[in-house]
């Protein structure tokens, strides 16, 4: 029978990265997981491939830590992002939004990215970093179409994350909304990689020109 588990969630005021906070934390014995680190400010943020996500004031920069012990049986960690990332779209979906999760990991809503997700491993614990552009965007970037209060937001989503929800469920949803990624790219070794002949695989992957491509990263 699989345990239960509880999100301890901590709000900061301002931090360089809450992935690095969180991941800094986690390595001394400070915090341990469960847990989850929601900044105001995030002065120096982590987005895929290495960029940075630019921190503007009253956007969420989120952090969260799992063991992988308390992640649904039938979930691959390849798939993780997407699992994850999908649960947070359908929660913003249920508040009113039209965003829309591009594969892997990006938020978006219409042709704009509002957000994103990135997912690791570290000594048995998967870590997930979120941005997303809640009050304000950078050029060429978009925000999310209805207000948030984050404090909310964040109750809402470990609440449906700790119900541990199978791959299944949550792939069988994703599934049905693949279509929208047709026109767009993703990236691969710093390659653009076009979604249009993309096809969707039941663990989550991808196979695009004979290539397989997983959503991890």
């Amino acid at each position: 029978m699989e345990k239960d588990y509880k999100m301890k969630i901590l709000y900061l005021e301002s931090v360089d990265s809450t992935q690095i906070y969180l991941k800094q934390s986690l390595s001394s014995g400070k915090l341990k997981a469960p847990v989850a680190v929601c900044a105001k400010v995030q002065t120096r943020g982590i987005g895929s491939r290495e960029n940075e996500w630019i921190g503007l004031d009253g956007n969420l920069f989120l952090s969260f830590a799992l063991s992988l012990d308390d992640l649904p049986q039938d979930l691959k960690l390849e798939s993780c992002s997407l699992y994850f990332s999908h649960i947070l779209k359908e929660i913003l979906n249920n508040l009113g939004s039209k965003v829309w999760l591009k594969w892997p990991n990006d938020f978006y809503l219409d042709e704009f990215k509002i957000g994103g997700m990135i997912t690791n491993i570290s000594n048995n614990t998967i870590i997930c970093g979120v941005g997303l552009n809640l009050v304000e965007s950078p050029e060429n970037f978009s925000k999310i179409d209805i207000e948030i209060d984050i404090k909310n937001l964040l109750e809402l989503y470990f609440k449906n994350v700790e119900k541990k929800s199978s791959w299944k469920q949550v792939f069988s949803k994703y599934e049905l909304e693949f279509y929208r990624n047709q026109n767009f790219f993703t990236h691969k070794n710093n390659l653009k990689i076009s979604l249009g002949n993309a096809i969707l695989q039941c663990d989550g992957s991808i196979i695009s020109n004979g290539e397989r491509m997983y959503s991890l990263r």
